[in-house]
């Protein structure tokens, strides 16, 4: 086997994947470098697996519902370790459904740990390869506080772990995993308790959103702490206490959960061997054509500290292979008016600027807000209510509108639509001018006054 490729793609997470196939495609020589199971943390600790146990947890909320609708519903147990199997056993079919895809592609994927010895080669495992292009695609991995005890705590990748649900449990974080673990927990019967540092969940998405997570988390039994500074967790007989820098001490818990943020998987790379920068904080910084400050390598995803969701890093990825071997030259991707979902329950969907972004942006003159909250009607028959919440932000006499936020059922799935239309520069009055399709939650966002 030759040593020498058009294209060394050292990362085989999403994005990576998706930059080694379409440069494949192009005819390219594409090798791909990966120590771990193939899908990255979207595919075996992220995204993939997250929505399966959110999926147990919707439809742990739809048994209690079911009594609305006439169904003679038993209270349900819940085991655990069944889901935990099947779930796993179908990350393993994902897993060797992207490796039978590399083969098909001829794509050469080698197991291991690469290191840079110049800006055109690297190292894994002793064997040197070289590189007319190397992008950097290696992501990240959850962090855990510097503090007394901490090791006693589990991050997002043993959540996915633990083969047995714990009755009281602890999550620490105030994002995208603290809010959808909670949830989930929650749903399935755990004691649970969400802990955040500030005034909070989801501090930089939009208040309405921030307001109607945080009253659906309560609702479904969670207990919110806010302002809470860890010290450290105490142990004993597997019981662990988590004590505030304020004195307080919360617990016992079964577990607890640290979803406090990620960094940046750029340790042990050998960077600074090709000359390639990185920030103070571990990220690689690029431009809007993912060029690193060395000019044949390239960085996409997580690890450059740019929106980190997985469908970035695929469409970064897709396109940059477009530019360097599809002959699109000006073919990149814009981070603007990136739509995505926290699986809460209901799920939330946000698209483009908060309401106190506009106004910044914009002045209050030029913007207006439309809003509606409500009751779907999947909840008319029955006791318990779970309001959905809406807004519309425009700018301009226009109305253009430049933020939407949706928190309710099919959240998640609406949005996909409304992104197209938004990105392609709707109108207040375009949405106005839209028949609604009655009776759906969607509809609000057509008939808003």
């Amino acid at each position: 086997m030759s040593n020498q490729f058009d294209l060394i793609v050292i990362g085989g997470g999403s994005g990576g994947l998706a930059h080694a196939q379409r440069a494949a495609e192009y005819g390219a020589r594409v090798m791909v470098v990966e120590s771990g199971r193939l899908g990255g943390t979207c595919v075996n600790v992220g995204c993939v697996p997250k929505k399966v146990m959110w999926y147990a947890a919707s439809m742990a909320h739809d048994i209690d519902l079911a009594t609305s609708y006439g169904f003679a519903v038993q209270a349900p147990t819940h085991d655990w370790r069944a889901l935990q199997q099947s779930r796993d056993a179908y990350v393993a079919r994902l897993n060797g459904i992207y490796a039978r895809n590399l083969d098909n592609k001829a794509i050469t994927v080698v197991r291991g740990r690469a290191r840079f010895i110049d800006a055109h080669s690297i190292d894994v495992d002793g064997m040197a390869y070289t590189g007319h292009h190397i992008t950097i695609a290696t992501g990240g991995y959850p962090k855990v506080p510097d503090l007394p005890g901490a090791e006693h705590g589990i991050t997002s990748d043993g959540f996915f772990e633990l083969d047995a649900q714990p009755k009281r449990v602890a999550v620490v974080g105030s994002g995208y995993v603290a809010v959808e673990f909670a949830g989930v927990l929650a749903a399935l019967g755990s004691e649970t308790t969400l802990m955040t540092r500030f005034d909070g969940v989801l501090r930089s998405f939009d208040s309405m959103l921030r307001e109607s997570v945080s009253d659906a988390l309560r609702a479904d039994g969670v207990d919110l702490f806010e302002h809470v500074m860890p010290a450290g967790i105490d142990e004993e007989l597997g019981a662990l206490t988590l004590r505030a820098k304020d004195g307080r001490v919360f617990g016992p818990f079964d577990s607890v959960v640290w979803a406090v943020g990620r960094a940046p998987a750029t340790d042990g790379l050998g960077t600074a061997a090709a000359g390639i920068d990185i920030d103070a904080d571990g990220f690689i910084p690029v431009d809007e054509w993912q060029a690193t400050n060395v000019a044949n390598v390239f960085a996409l995803g997580d690890v450059t500290g740019a929106v980190a969701l997985t469908p970035v890093a695929i469409a970064a990825g897709r396109r940059l292979a477009d530019r360097l071997f599809g002959g699109m030259h000006d073919r990149r991707l814009e981070y603007r008016d990136i739509a995505t979902v926290i699986f809460s329950h209901p799920p939330s969907a946000t698209m483009g600027l908060t309401e106190a972004q506009a106004r910044e942006m914009y002045g209050d003159d030029e913007i207006n807000v439309f809003t509606s909250r409500f009751v779907p009607m999947r909840y008319a028959l029955g006791d318990t209510k779970r309001p959905a919440a809406m807004k519309l932000i425009t700018a301009g006499e226009e109305q253009h509108i430049v933020g939407c936020h949706i928190f309710g059922d099919g959240a998640d799935e609406m949005m996909q639509g409304f992104a197209v239309a938004i990105r392609m520069g709707a109108r207040k009055q375009d949405f106005d001018d839209t028949v609604a399709i009655h009776p759906t939650s969607a509809e609000e966002l057509v008939t808003m006054r």
